[in-house]
C-alpha cells in the first residue's frame, strides 16, 4: 500500500513538471496572431491602439486589445469583432478617454500595478469600471489588454447606450466605418439633415402664419413687419436646433458629435444676428415713416432720421462684432491665441493701437456727429466749394448730392475739423445779392423801382416781401458796383430768384444803353510846330522838320 502511494506521488510530481515545462497558453488563442503593429506593452499604448483601430473600422485588429479568454476559442474571432465595435461605440458616447492620463510605463501605475482604470460608466444604478489589465501572453510575455470584467460588461453597456437599429438594418450598415462613422450613421445623417430642413420650413410657415394672425389684432404695422422679417432667420434657427437633436439621437462618436454641435451653435449665432439686423432695419424704417408723417417740424424730422440711421449703424456694427466673438470663442485654439495676445499686449498691442487710432477716431467722430448733429440727412451744405444736399450719413463718411447730380463723398471727421455752411440750420429765411457793374450815369432810383417791379410781378412766387434794396457797393475807376439784395422765405428758392432778378435787370440796362458800362478814351493833340522844343533847339540853317503824324488816341 505504501509502495502504491509512493508511485502515485511520483507520477503526480512528474505530471506537474511536464505541465510546468510546457509553454503558457496563448492569449486569445481563437484569434489570428497579432501583427507587429499591435503594441500592448503599456496601458497608454493599449488604449491608444484600440481606439485607432476601432475608429478605422478595423475591429478584427481591435479585438487583440481585449481579454477574450473567457469565450470559447471557436467564437473568439466573431465575438471579438462584435465586442470591439460595441466597446468603441460605448466609449465614444459615454466615456471621453484622456489617453495622456494613462501610464506610459510597462509596469503600469506604481500605486496599483494590477490594472489602470479609464473611468466608470453608469449602468442600472451601478458604476461599471472600464479598465486595462496586465496579463500573460505567449511565452510568458506580459501585455496590457481590456480586462475580462470590462469585456463581460460590454454587451449590457451596448444594450443600454447603443443604437436601437441593430436588429432592423442589415449587417452591412454595422460592418465598417468611413471617416470614423458607420454606414448606418451616414444614412442617419442624411435623413437628419433632409428631415431637419423639411421640418424647419414647415415650422417656420406655421409659426409665421400664427404670428401674423396675432399681429393683425393691433393697429400698428410694426408687428407685421417684424414677423415678416423673421422669414429666413427663424428657419435657420429651427434647422440648427433640429440638426443638433438629430445627431444626438444618432449617438455619433464624440469628435463627430462635437463637429455637429459647433455647426449647430454657429448656425444659431448667425440666425440670431440675422434676425437682430432685420428687426433693426424694420424698426428704423417704421420710426422714420412715423416721424415723416406726424412730425410737423421738417428740421426736427431730419434730425431724428439722422439719429436713427447712425444708431442703426452703431447697433449693426455691435451685432457683427458680438456675433464674430461668439463664433470664435467656441474654438479653443482661437480662444487661447486671443487670451495670449491680451495677456502679452506689449509692443503688439501698441502697434495695433496706433494702426487702429485713425479708424477708431473716425468711428468716434461718427458717433459724436450723431449726438451733436451739426448736419442731418436732407440738409443743404456748402463745403469744399460745393453746394449740395446730404444724402447719406455713415459712421465714416457723408455722401453729398451736388446740384448737378454728382455724389461727393466726404470723410466724417472733416465736419468736426473744418468749417462748413449748413443752410438748413435755424430759420430757412435767407438773403441773396445780385451784383452788377453799371456806368456812372446810371439812375440808381430807377434801378430800385425796376427791382421792386420785378419782385412784385415776375418774382412774386419766390420773393417773401421782406427785403428789396439796391445800393452802390463800390466805386471803381470806370464803373459803379451795384448790389441788389433780395430775400426768400426758403433757401431753396434763393437761386431761382437771384437768377430771375439778374436776368431782368440786365434787360432793363440794355434798354438804357448809356447806363451800360463803357470804356472811355481821350485824344490829346501834339503841340504846334512853333512851340516844338526840337525845332527851337535846331539851328536856323537847318531844314524844318516835317510834322509827325498825329499819335493815336490813348485810352
Amino acid at each position: 500500500m505504501m509502495h502504491r502511494d509512493r508511485w502515485t506521488l511520483r507520477a503526480l510530481v512528474l505530471g506537474l513538471g511536464l505541465l510546468w515545462s510546457l509553454p503558457a497558453a496563448a492569449l486569445n488563442a481563437g484569434l489570428n496572431p497579432p501583427p507587429p503593429s499591435v503594441d500592448r506593452k503599456t496601458p497608454q499604448a493599449t488604449v491608444q491602439g484600440f481606439l485607432a483601430a476601432a475608429h478605422r473600422g478595423d475591429y478584427a485588429l481591435a479585438a487583440h486589445y481585449l481579454d477574450l479568454d473567457y469565450i470559447p476559442r471557436a467564437q473568439q474571432a466573431e465575438r471579438g469583432f462584435q465586442l470591439a465595435r460595441a466597446l468603441k461605440f460605448v466609449l465614444d458616447r459615454k466615456l471621453p478617454v484622456d489617453v495622456s492620463s494613462l501610464s506610459k510605463e510597462q509596469e503600469g501605475d506604481p500605486a496599483d500595478a494590477r490594472y489602470d482604470q479609464l473611468g466608470t460608466i453608469p449602468l442600472q444604478g451601478n458604476n461599471v469600471p472600464v479598465r486595462v489589465q496586465r496579463v500573460s501572453s505567449t511565452e510568458g510575455e506580459l501585455v496590457w489588454v481590456f480586462s475580462e470584467s470590462t469585456v463581460r460588461q460590454v454587451d449590457p453597456l451596448f444594450a443600454e447606450y447603443g443604437p436601437r437599429l441593430v436588429g432592423l438594418l442589415p449587417a452591412f450598415f454595422f460592418s465598417d466605418t468611413v471617416l470614423g462613422l458607420e454606414p448606418w450613421q451616414w444614412l442617419g445623417l442624411l435623413v437628419t439633415v433632409l428631415g431637419s430642413l423639411g421640418l424647419a420650413v414647415l415650422l417656420e410657415r406655421l409659426v409665421l402664419a400664427f404670428a401674423r394672425r396675432v399681429a393683425r389684432w393691433t393697429r400698428f404695422t410694426w408687428e407685421e413687419n417684424v414677423v415678416s422679417s423673421g422669414k429666413g432667420p427663424l428657419k435657420l434657427l429651427t434647422f440648427s436646433a433640429l440638426l443638433v437633436v438629430g445627431t444626438l439621437l444618432l449617438r455619433l462618436p464624440r469628435p463627430a458629435q462635437g463637429v455637429f454641435m459647433r455647426i449647430g451653435y454657429s448656425l444659431s449665432v448667425v440666425a440670431l444676428a440675422w434676425a437682430v439686423l432685420r428687426i433693426l432695419h424694420v424698426s428704423v424704417a417704421f420710426v422714420q415713416s412715423r416721424v415723416s408723417s406726424e412730425m410737423k417740424d421738417a428740421a426736427r424730422a431730419r434730425s431724428v432720421s439722422t439719429q436713427l440711421v447712425v444708431l442703426r449703424a452703431i447697433f449693426e456694427v455691435a451685432t457683427y462684432v458680438i456675433a464674430a466673438a461668439l463664433l470664435l470663442i467656441q474654438f479653443e485654439v482661437v480662444r487661447n491665441v486671443g487670451v495670449s495676445l491680451l495677456a502679452s499686449a506689449g509692443i503688439a498691442g501698441l502697434v495695433l493701437g496706433l494702426a487702429a487710432q485713425k479708424s477708431i477716431g473716425t468711428l468716434l467722430a461718427g458717433i459724436q456727429l450723431s449726438i451733436t448733429q451739426p448736419i442731418s440727412i436732407g440738409d443743404t451744405l456748402i463745403t469744399e466749394g460745393e453746394w449740395g444736399t446730404v444724402e447719406k450719413i455713415t459712421l465714416t463718411y457723408v455722401v453729398l448730392r451736388t446740384w448737378d447730380q454728382r455724389r461727393l463723398v466726404i470723410p466724417i471727421v472733416q465736419f468736426l475739423d473744418k468749417p462748413f455752411q449748413n443752410w438748413s440750420k435755424g430759420n430757412p429765411e435767407m438773403l441773396g445779392p445780385v451784383i452788377l457793374q453799371v456806368d456812372f450815369q446810371t439812375d440808381i432810383d430807377a434801378l430800385r423801382a425796376e427791382l421792386r417791379r420785378i419782385l412784385e410781378n415776375e418774382g412774386k412766387a419766390l420773393w417773401d416781401g421782406r427785403v428789396a434794396t439796391v445800393v452802390v457797393l463800390d466805386v471803381l475807376d470806370r464803373t459803379l458796383t451795384v448790389r441788389a439784395l433780395v430775400s426768400v422765405s426758403d433757401f431753396s428758392k434763393l437761386f431761382d430768384l437771384r437768377a430771375l432778378v439778374r436776368e431782368k435787370l440786365v434787360a432793363f440796362l440794355r434798354a438804357h444803353p448809356l447806363w451800360l458800362p463803357v470804356t472811355r478814351t481821350e485824344a490829346r493833340p501834339f503841340p504846334p510846330p512853333e512851340l516844338d522844343p526840337a525845332r527851337l533847339s535846331a539851328s536856323p540853317d537847318s531844314q524844318p522838320a516835317q510834322p509827325a503824324p498825329p499819335a493815336p488816341p490813348r485810352a
